[in-house]
């Protein structure tokens, strides 16, 4: 029963990550009309690793469990190689965003849908046919919600599909450490390296300026805290009891959720296409976890 309430509160925690995300490219979107990506990156990283900071401190007074030795050091080997992948996810995408039509880089980027369980096979990880059914699924589905502008393929797109690789990943570095040390030391330190990983850049490449941050505080401020801090934060979270390859259909419905957040910001309508395509996300995630055996499907992936 313990087992079980984990369970379900892990995928109630990858659905809010979800949610979050999809909510967020509105005001990602308007950040990057204040300043570049790099400067970007550094803003939302650092925010959300100090926004953690006083979570932690708090958590700590009624934590049972005490930071031990072993834990410490796998928080910090976790959190600098899940630090450094964010970075390169981050850095990618951002940057192709500025070329990429936005429909098509969201369906590139959530081509990790694909990546994980490829990566999970690899790993000598068996899905279950419900699964490997739930990933096709899903994947027509995003086509149809993502996927409105001309599908061919330019080197910002190619590179596109390389960020989405990191961000499978980064699921996979994320999945693995969560079990075995503080989810919100690891959440903390991730962004803490993605952002110091960043700041060379930011100078080396951009101009940044301390007006122009100051400026789009408002969009850059919501992604660091509720983005940044929030949704990955409950990404790690979730992992705890969940296998990568169903966490992973669960965080892509936030395609589902950036449509409805379109609908209730923007006034945007859907069209039978992207109806057909939300429907399709739902049944996908619910089929996934229809005759699912937790215990053997959680086995932990080595990294």
């Amino acid at each position: 029963m313990k087992n079980t309430k984990l369970y379900i509160l892990c995928n109630i925690s990858l659905l809010m990550a979800a949610l979050i995300s999809g909510l967020s490219f509105v005001a990602q979107k308007t950040g990057m009309e204040y300043v570049e990506p790099f400067t970007f990156n550094v803003a939302r990283s650092i925010i959300g690793s100090l926004s953690l900071v006083p979570i932690i401190l708090v958590s700590d007074i009624f934590a049972k469990e005490k930071m031990t030795k072993d834990k410490t050091i796998l928080l910090i080997k976790g959190g600098l190689l899940a630090g450094l992948i964010l970075f390169i996810a981050f850095s990618i995408n951002q940057y192709c965003m500025i070329y990429s039509p936005a429909g098509k880089a969201g369906f590139i980027t959530s081509l990790y849908v694909i990546f994980v369980p490829i990566i999970a096979i690899f790993m000598r990880h068996k899905l279950l046919p419900n699964v490997q059914i739930s990933i096709l699924i899903a994947l027509i589905g995003l086509y149809l919600l993502c996927a409105k502008d001309t599908m061919t393929f330019e080197i910002y797109d190619i590179l596109l599909l390389v960020s989405a690789f990191f961000f499978a990943l980064h699921i996979i570095v994320v999945s693995y450490y969560s079990k075995r040390t503080s989810a919100l030391r690891l959440s903390a330190l991730q962004f803490l390296v993605a952002g110091l990983l960043a700041l060379p850049c930011m100078f080396l490449f951009e101009n940044p300026a301390i007006s122009s941050v100051c400026a789009g505080y408002q969009p850059i401020l919501f992604t660091g805290v509720v983005v940044t801090a929030g949704a990955y934060t409950f990404q790690i979270l979730g992992h705890k009891a969940t296998h990568p390859v169903l966490a992973t259909l669960i965080l892509s419905s936030e395609a589902v959720f950036a449509v409805i957040g379109g609908m209730i910001l923007l006034q945007e309508t859907l069209n039978t296409r992207e109806i057909i395509g939300c429907v399709l996300m739902i049944a996908a995630i619910i089929l996934s976890q229809l005759s699912f055996n937790n215990k053997k499907q959680s086995d932990d992936l080595t990294i």
